[in-house]
Protein backbone atom coordinates (compact mmCIF):
# COMPACT_ATOMS: atom_id res chain seq x y z
CA UNK A 1 0.00 0.00 0.00
CA UNK A 2 1.21 3.48 -0.89
CA UNK A 3 -0.42 6.53 0.66
CA UNK A 4 -0.46 10.05 -0.77
CA UNK A 5 -1.88 13.18 0.87
CA UNK A 6 -2.91 16.25 -1.11
CA UNK A 7 -3.84 19.38 0.81
CA UNK A 8 -6.44 20.67 -1.66
CA UNK A 9 -8.36 19.36 -4.68
CA UNK A 10 -6.29 21.67 -6.88
CA UNK A 11 -3.09 19.84 -5.88
CA UNK A 12 -4.26 16.37 -6.90
CA UNK A 13 -2.66 14.88 -10.03
CA UNK A 14 -4.80 15.04 -13.16
CA UNK A 15 -2.96 12.38 -15.15
CA UNK A 16 -3.79 9.38 -12.95
CA UNK A 17 -6.30 8.09 -10.42
CA UNK A 18 -5.77 6.07 -7.25
CA UNK A 19 -7.37 2.75 -6.33
CA UNK A 20 -9.02 4.46 -3.35
CA UNK A 21 -9.57 8.17 -2.68
CA UNK A 22 -10.66 9.67 0.62
CA UNK A 23 -12.12 13.18 0.79
CA UNK A 24 -11.67 15.05 4.07
CA UNK A 25 -13.49 18.24 5.07
CA UNK A 26 -13.48 18.19 8.86
CA UNK A 27 -15.13 21.62 9.20
CA UNK A 28 -17.67 20.50 8.22
CA UNK A 29 -18.88 18.68 5.09
CA UNK A 30 -17.53 15.16 5.57
CA UNK A 31 -18.33 15.29 9.29
CA UNK A 32 -21.89 16.20 8.36
CA UNK A 33 -22.11 13.45 5.74
CA UNK A 34 -21.03 10.76 8.19
CA UNK A 35 -23.49 12.13 10.75
CA UNK A 36 -26.39 12.06 8.29
CA UNK A 37 -25.79 8.43 7.32
CA UNK A 38 -25.28 7.43 10.96
CA UNK A 39 -28.69 8.98 11.70
CA UNK A 40 -30.40 6.93 8.98
CA UNK A 41 -30.17 9.19 5.96
CA UNK A 42 -30.85 7.33 2.69
CA UNK A 43 -27.90 8.82 0.80
CA UNK A 44 -25.83 11.94 0.22
CA UNK A 45 -25.76 13.56 -3.22
CA UNK A 46 -23.13 16.25 -3.70
CA UNK A 47 -23.10 19.26 -6.01
CA UNK A 48 -20.74 22.15 -6.64
CA UNK A 49 -23.52 24.18 -8.26
CA UNK A 50 -26.53 25.27 -6.20
CA UNK A 51 -28.85 25.62 -9.20
CA UNK A 52 -28.03 22.07 -10.32
CA UNK A 53 -28.77 20.84 -6.81
CA UNK A 54 -32.19 22.49 -6.85
CA UNK A 55 -32.96 21.09 -10.31
CA UNK A 56 -32.06 17.48 -9.46
CA UNK A 57 -33.59 17.45 -5.98
CA UNK A 58 -36.90 18.76 -7.36
CA UNK A 59 -37.48 15.27 -8.78
CA UNK A 60 -37.69 13.89 -5.23
CA UNK A 61 -40.77 14.10 -3.02
CA UNK A 62 -40.44 16.87 -0.44
CA UNK A 63 -40.65 14.41 2.45
CA UNK A 64 -37.83 12.30 0.99
CA UNK A 65 -35.26 15.05 0.48
CA UNK A 66 -33.30 17.66 2.38
CA UNK A 67 -31.41 20.48 0.69
CA UNK A 68 -28.24 21.63 2.39
CA UNK A 69 -26.44 24.68 1.08
CA UNK A 70 -23.42 26.45 2.61
CA UNK A 71 -21.32 29.30 1.34
CA UNK A 72 -18.68 31.08 3.41
CA UNK A 73 -19.65 29.06 6.48
CA UNK A 74 -23.27 30.24 6.44
CA UNK A 75 -26.52 28.61 5.34
CA UNK A 76 -27.77 29.48 1.86
CA UNK A 77 -31.13 31.24 1.97
CA UNK A 78 -34.05 28.99 1.06
CA UNK A 79 -32.30 25.71 1.89
CA UNK A 80 -33.42 23.31 4.62
CA UNK A 81 -29.99 23.08 6.20
CA UNK A 82 -26.59 24.71 6.15
CA UNK A 83 -23.57 22.55 6.90
CA UNK A 84 -23.91 21.89 10.63
CA UNK A 85 -23.74 18.23 11.67
CA UNK A 86 -25.67 19.14 14.82
CA UNK A 87 -28.77 19.88 12.72
CA UNK A 88 -28.71 16.34 11.28
CA UNK A 89 -30.77 14.56 13.91
CA UNK A 90 -32.39 11.19 13.34
CA UNK A 91 -35.83 12.82 13.41
CA UNK A 92 -34.84 15.18 10.63
CA UNK A 93 -32.78 13.05 8.27
CA UNK A 94 -33.87 9.40 8.63
CA UNK A 95 -35.05 7.96 5.31
CA UNK A 96 -34.21 11.12 3.40
CA UNK A 97 -31.60 11.91 0.78
CA UNK A 98 -29.38 14.89 1.55
CA UNK A 99 -28.65 17.05 -1.48
CA UNK A 100 -25.65 19.11 -0.43
CA UNK A 101 -23.39 21.82 -1.82
CA UNK A 102 -20.67 23.40 0.31
CA UNK A 103 -17.84 25.85 -0.26
CA UNK A 104 -15.09 23.24 -0.25
CA UNK A 105 -16.01 19.65 0.67
CA UNK A 106 -18.25 18.86 -2.27
CA UNK A 107 -15.55 20.14 -4.63
CA UNK A 108 -13.07 17.69 -3.14
CA UNK A 109 -15.46 14.79 -3.67
CA UNK A 110 -16.10 15.78 -7.27
CA UNK A 111 -12.37 16.05 -7.90
CA UNK A 112 -11.85 12.37 -7.01
CA UNK A 113 -15.16 10.87 -8.13
CA UNK A 114 -13.59 8.91 -11.01
CA UNK A 115 -11.59 6.73 -8.59
CA UNK A 116 -12.86 3.13 -8.26
CA UNK A 117 -13.46 3.68 -4.53
CA UNK A 118 -14.34 7.05 -3.01
CA UNK A 119 -14.83 7.59 0.73
CA UNK A 120 -15.71 10.59 2.89
CA UNK A 121 -13.87 10.74 6.20
CA UNK A 122 -13.39 13.03 9.18
CA UNK A 123 -12.19 12.66 12.75
CA UNK A 124 -15.64 11.36 13.81
CA UNK A 125 -15.37 8.28 11.57
CA UNK A 126 -11.60 7.96 11.24
CA UNK A 127 -11.53 4.36 12.54
CA UNK A 128 -14.22 3.28 10.05
CA UNK A 129 -12.20 4.69 7.15
CA UNK A 130 -9.03 3.01 8.35
CA UNK A 131 -10.80 -0.32 8.81
CA UNK A 132 -12.22 -0.14 5.28
CA UNK A 133 -8.81 0.54 3.75
CA UNK A 134 -7.26 -2.31 5.74
CA UNK A 135 -10.01 -4.72 4.65
CA UNK A 136 -9.73 -3.81 0.95
CA UNK A 137 -5.94 -3.33 0.74
CA UNK A 138 -5.93 -0.89 -2.20
CA UNK A 139 -2.50 -0.44 -3.75
CA UNK A 140 -2.63 3.36 -4.08
CA UNK A 141 -4.61 5.54 -1.63
CA UNK A 142 -5.10 9.29 -1.85
CA UNK A 143 -6.34 11.43 1.01
CA UNK A 144 -7.52 14.78 -0.34
CA UNK A 145 -8.12 17.70 1.99
CA UNK A 146 -10.76 20.19 0.99
CA UNK A 147 -8.85 23.27 2.10
CA UNK A 148 -10.54 26.64 1.88
CA UNK A 149 -11.09 28.02 -1.62
CA UNK A 150 -7.84 26.48 -2.82
CA UNK A 151 -5.74 27.23 0.26
CA UNK A 152 -4.20 24.88 2.82
CA UNK A 153 -6.42 23.82 5.71
CA UNK A 154 -4.87 22.91 9.05
CA UNK A 155 -7.67 20.67 10.33
CA UNK A 156 -7.97 18.63 7.12
CA UNK A 157 -4.24 17.92 7.11
CA UNK A 158 -4.40 16.88 10.77
CA UNK A 159 -7.23 14.47 9.95
CA UNK A 160 -5.31 13.06 6.99
CA UNK A 161 -2.44 12.59 9.43
CA UNK A 162 -4.74 10.79 11.87
CA UNK A 163 -5.76 8.33 9.16
CA UNK A 164 -2.15 7.85 8.05
CA UNK A 165 -0.98 7.45 11.65
CA UNK A 166 -3.50 4.68 12.27
CA UNK A 167 -2.66 2.91 9.02
CA UNK A 168 1.01 3.09 9.94
CA UNK A 169 0.36 1.49 13.31
CA UNK A 170 -1.99 -1.22 12.06
CA UNK A 171 0.00 -2.29 8.99
CA UNK A 172 3.39 -2.21 10.75
CA UNK A 173 4.83 -0.84 7.52
CA UNK A 174 7.91 1.37 7.76
CA UNK A 175 7.03 5.03 7.22
CA UNK A 176 9.22 5.23 4.12
CA UNK A 177 7.29 2.32 2.61
CA UNK A 178 3.80 3.67 3.36
CA UNK A 179 4.44 7.33 2.55
CA UNK A 180 4.12 8.14 -1.14
CA UNK A 181 4.90 11.84 -0.71
CA UNK A 182 6.34 14.23 1.85
CA UNK A 183 2.89 15.44 2.84
CA UNK A 184 2.22 12.10 4.56
CA UNK A 185 5.20 12.57 6.88
CA UNK A 186 4.21 16.17 7.63
CA UNK A 187 0.56 15.29 8.27
CA UNK A 188 1.46 12.51 10.70
CA UNK A 189 3.76 14.88 12.60
CA UNK A 190 1.00 17.52 12.78
CA UNK A 191 -1.50 15.00 14.10
CA UNK A 192 0.93 13.61 16.67
CA UNK A 193 1.53 17.09 18.05
CA UNK A 194 -2.15 18.02 18.34
CA UNK A 195 -4.00 14.70 18.80
CA UNK A 196 -4.92 15.41 22.43
CA UNK A 197 -6.00 19.01 21.82
CA UNK A 198 -7.94 19.05 18.57
CA UNK A 199 -10.38 21.74 19.70
CA UNK A 200 -7.41 24.00 20.39
CA UNK A 201 -6.03 23.19 16.94
CA UNK A 202 -9.35 24.10 15.33
CA UNK A 203 -9.24 27.43 17.16
CA UNK A 204 -5.86 28.07 15.51
CA UNK A 205 -7.14 27.17 12.03
CA UNK A 206 -8.37 29.95 9.74
CA UNK A 207 -11.66 28.17 9.02
CA UNK A 208 -12.11 27.36 12.70
CA UNK A 209 -11.80 31.08 13.43
CA UNK A 210 -14.32 31.79 10.69
CA UNK A 211 -16.80 29.39 12.30
CA UNK A 212 -16.18 30.87 15.74
CA UNK A 213 -17.13 34.28 14.35
CA UNK A 214 -20.37 32.64 13.18
CA UNK A 215 -20.92 31.32 16.73
CA UNK A 216 -20.39 27.67 15.72
CA UNK A 217 -18.59 26.71 18.95
CA UNK A 218 -20.58 23.50 19.42
CA UNK A 219 -19.93 22.43 15.82
CA UNK A 220 -16.21 22.73 16.43
CA UNK A 221 -16.42 20.61 19.58
CA UNK A 222 -18.43 17.96 17.75
CA UNK A 223 -16.10 17.85 14.73
CA UNK A 224 -13.09 17.37 17.04
CA UNK A 225 -14.42 14.09 18.45
CA UNK A 226 -12.49 11.00 17.37
CA UNK A 227 -13.99 7.69 16.22
CA UNK A 228 -17.53 8.28 17.52
CA UNK A 229 -19.32 7.07 14.36
CA UNK A 230 -19.16 3.77 12.47
CA UNK A 231 -20.85 5.27 9.40
CA UNK A 232 -18.55 5.50 6.38
CA UNK A 233 -19.92 7.27 3.28
CA UNK A 234 -18.83 5.46 0.13
CA UNK A 235 -19.59 6.49 -3.44
CA UNK A 236 -22.05 4.16 -5.19
CA UNK A 237 -22.35 6.26 -8.35
CA UNK A 238 -20.68 9.56 -9.28
CA UNK A 239 -21.66 12.15 -6.70
CA UNK A 240 -23.81 9.78 -4.60
CA UNK A 241 -22.59 8.33 -1.31
CA UNK A 242 -24.25 5.73 0.86
CA UNK A 243 -23.23 3.92 4.00
CA UNK A 244 -20.54 1.31 3.53
CA UNK A 245 -21.56 -2.23 4.46
CA UNK A 246 -17.97 -3.15 5.34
Amino acid sequence: MKLFIYHTPELTPTDRIPDCAIAVDVLRATTTMATVLAAGGEAIQVFSDLDKLLQVSEKWAADKRLRAGERGGGKVEGFDLGNSPLDCTKERVAGRRLFISTTNGTRALQCIQSAPTVLAAAFVNRAAAVQYVLSQQPEIVWIVGSGWEGSYSLEDTACAGAIAHSLLQKTNLPLEELAGNDEVVGAIALYEQWQDKLVELFHQASHGKRLLRLDCHEDIKYCAQMDILDALPIQTEPGVLKISDQ
